[in-house]
């Protein structure tokens, strides 16, 4: 620890990513990236952009991918918010609208960003219980509050919420519901609707799972106009050129292609009702994903010992040694032959 840092810096217990390893070529399914490359037109576009382009500062608005975006989800212009990658939306999101005099509340086993933010912007906040099956009761989360945030799908629990269970969390406060559904195009049903209905919801979504791009950071909020705002005004007070404009050509060859973005979601899965099924046969209790990862417990052997054991054996997968998942395992869904290469270790290492 450094003399030189503030009392907050000392104070803060960091975000921990999924290992990047640079030691040796790892089957990879820890981080949630999508297994497959981006559109062959996101690859055409970055391939003809004017190189030129890059002495100039980028459009700070985002124009052209925000009309896109618009016109994606039939919503207007003034309802989009875009940020370098969904992280930072949510950093932004909690700087705006969740440092209120009642706590935040989220599910107690979510997204682990969520309270190194709190830490972070010095907010206020309260864990929810999940039930005993990690499914979230939306009743528990009708006491006072100052704002609501949870994924959906949840993660690392890849169990969906119906958009009734939304729709009654934004009827039961009159703070702001932020809905993460970083892994929605796996499996569920956008809130993005419910927009134009409640303002005081707000659903933020990314370019890194479902479409191949977690490597440009690319993120947005779709909410009312007084919410992107909020987030506007934040973001003009912190970075006023966010998105580059090689990030802006490639999300925008992205949604110019929904063939592709349709197949390899379907893809995805197809490989996960297997790797679920196959991962069952090896007496894994696996939780109903709606993601692009599953979230497994063995009946006998304990999560931390195979985790380390594959990553012996050339697998990586994310093992989270917190209370109440500490026997579980987050595997990727990989492409099928990254899954049977999973599946041959599995069967070699348990008894």
């Amino acid at each position: 620890m450094s003399q030189y840092w503030t009392e907050i810096v000392h104070q803060l217990d960091p975000y921990v990513p999924g290992e990047q390893p640079q030691d040796q070529q790892y089957v990879k399914l820890n981080t949630n990236e999508n297994p497959y490359p981006p559109s062959p037109k996101v690859m055409a576009a970055i391939n003809e952009y004017d190189k030129g382009l890059l002495k100039l500062y980028p459009d700070p608005d985002s124009k052209k991918l925000s009309a896109a975006l618009a016109q994606y989800f039939d919503v207007e212009v003034d309802n989009i918010f875009i940020g370098n990658g969904s992280d930072e939306v949510l950093a932004h999101c909690f700087q705006a609208f969740l440092k209120q005099s009642k706590p935040l509340l989220f599910p107690e086993i979510s997204y682990s960003f969520y309270p190194v933010y709190c830490g972070l912007y010095q907010i206020n906040y309260q864990t929810i219980p999940l039930k005993t099956d990690f499914t979230i009761d939306i009743d528990d989360f009708s006491q006072k509050n100052g704002g609501i945030i949870l994924p959906n799908p949840n993660a690392p629990t890849s169990l969906l919420l119906g958009l009734e269970e939304i729709e009654k969390l934004c009827q039961s406060t009159s703070a702001v519901v932020i809905i993460d559904e970083a892994y929605i195009d796996f499996g569920g049903t956008s809130a993005i609707p419910l927009t134009k209905k409640y303002d005081n919801l707000l659903v933020v979504q990314t370019f890194s799972k479902s479409r191949s791009l977690a490597g440009l950071r690319l993120g947005y909020a779709i909410g009312h106009p007084d919410l992107i705002e909020g987030l506007t005004r934040i973001k003009n007070s912190f970075n006023s050129y966010p998105i580059d404009s090689l990030a802006q050509t490639a999300a925008l060859a992205s949604l110019n292609d929904e063939t592709y973005f349709q197949q390899r979601c379907a893809q995805i899965i197809q490989t996960r009702d297997r790797l679920c099924a196959k991962l069952s046969d090896l007496e894994f209790k696996v939780c109903d994903s709606s993601a692009n990862f599953v979230f497994a417990e063995h009946r006998t052997e304990p999560a931390a010992q195979l985790y380390q054991a594959l990553k012996q054996a050339g697998v990586l997968v994310r093992y989270f040694n917190k209370p109440g998942i500490d026997n579980f395992l987050r595997i990727t869904v990989g492409t099928e032959s990254e899954i049977d290469s999973l599946i041959a270790k599995l069967r070699d290492l348990l008894p």
